[in-house]
């Protein structure tokens, strides 16, 4: 075909056939930027469900659920009562400790923020009040605001921090 030929209109006829699927591949490349807010909020929503059940097994006391929601890795950070806790394996005996004495958690998750983070990372920001007590000694109340970031990879989600910051009420 020459260039002349190339220039010239295309027939209705072949319009018409075209227009199908530019249609479609215009309706698939929609689809796809609009895609990606729309999938954000079940991601907030798993999320939420996993703290809800790393709260659940925390408060049973259950080690071995506990252990397997933590990130298994010694990049795995948690500050708690001012230590500095890393590892998985070190923060699994930590828990460990403090679940012969009282540990009781009750997030107010009317005030859950789930944010996503890029890579199957969300960020959770939740007001808990701990119910603490050393073995054999009077429990006490505190109430923090926990920043948590969890990831998800292959096996599904997976706490890979958490800090408690002691006011409860961001500005």
């Amino acid at each position: 075909m020459s260039k002349a030929d190339q220039s010239q209109p295309r027939s209705p006829r072949l319009r018409m056939q075209r227009g199908p699927l530019t249609f479609f591949l215009v309706a698939v490349g929609v689809l796809l930027t609009l895609g990606e807010p729309v999938n954000a909020a079940p991601v907030q929503d798993e999320a939420r469900q996993f703290f809800e059940r790393f709260v659940a097994a925390q408060n049973a006391h259950d080690l071995a659920t506990v252990g397997s929601m933590l990130w298994n890795s010694e990049d795995f950070l948690w500050v708690t009562r001012g230590v500095q806790v890393r590892g998985s394996k070190t923060a699994l005996n930590v828990f460990g400790s403090y679940y012969k004495g009282t540990w009781h958690l009750d997030p107010d998750t009317n005030q859950l923020q789930a944010t996503a983070l890029p890579d199957g990372t969300v960020q959770i920001l939740v007001p808990v009040t701990f119910t603490r007590g050393e073995p054999g000694q009077a429990a006490q109340q505190a109430t923090f605001l926990i920043s948590q970031t969890i990831i998800r990879d292959p096996s599904g989600w997976h706490v890979a921090t958490i800090f408690p910051i002691a006011d409860t009420h961001l500005k």
